[in-house]
């Protein structure tokens, strides 16, 4: 990861990574015990997005390697590229799983497809519940107020929503962190030198999705500073 304290922009704010992991330790966890954690990964795989893709490719594996001893975790993929291209994966169990289908992706110059990913997530969370969406993207194109009221029937159902924004386009700031805030879940920016923390958050939505705060604690343990401080956000509440 590159030393510039700038891979995670306003880290002092609600954007930055301690801002994250506030949001991240208080949310109620939508967990049932000995059950499998579920995790939607979904992600723009629009033409500017190509490189943050094959980031993505790479650091996968650890929301799965971090969530095994946890009873594990299925990860459904999403993505939306091209014209009204939108597909997602079988739920997977496993990172030798999820990698083949995340290769074979490329990535087309396409509008955004956000309101269509989070009208996919209440489908899916109605059928069998969903302990969290996690979303990477850099743009919307979208009418606001519908992508809005998608996202308040998220939040009605218990679906956290942890958007990682990349870059600074103003729109996507705004309603990307009305999402989060609808869905009682985190926003977070980053750039293109910030992938071993984004890497580390990942995995920490992973862990919380697979068994709740008390193994979000755990998890912190041994980590950066910027993970290790989210256990003295849940003190004894964890559970």
């Amino acid at each position: 990861m590159a030393k510039d304290k700038r891979d995670i922009t306003e880290k002092g704010g609600d954007t930055g990574v301690q801002g994250f992991l506030n949001k991240l330790a208080a949310t109620p966890t939508a967990h049932a015990a000995n059950t499998r954690g579920r995790l939607l990964f979904a992600m723009d795989a629009t033409a500017s997005r190509e490189p943050s893709w094959d980031t993505a490719c790479q650091i996968q594996g650890d929301m799965f390697a971090q969530t095994a001893a946890l009873g594990g975790l299925d990860v459904q993929l999403a993505y939306y590229r091209g014209y009204k291209d939108f597909r997602a994966t079988p739920w997977i169990s496993s990172s030798a799983d999820l990698i083949p289908y995340m290769t074979k992706v490329r990535c087309l110059g396409g509008q955004t497809q956000v309101e269509r990913l989070l009208r996919y997530a209440v489908r899916e969370t109605s059928k069998q519940r969903i302990n969290a969406l996690v979303f990477v993207g850099d743009c919307l194109e979208e009418d606001v107020d519908q992508v809005c009221a998608v996202a308040g029937k998220l939040g009605v159902l218990g679906v956290p929503c942890f958007l990682f924004h990349e870059g600074l386009e103003p729109t996507a700031s705004r309603v990307f962190k009305q999402i989060a805030t609808l869905t009682r879940g985190a926003y977070c920016r980053f750039d293109a030198n910030s992938a071993a923390q984004l890497r580390d958050l990942l995995a920490a939505v992973a862990v919380y999705a697979a068994g709740g705060r008390k193994a979000l604690s755990d998890f912190s343990h041994g980590k950066g500073q910027a993970i290790l401080q989210i256990a003295h956000q849940m003190g004894p509440k964890a559970s």
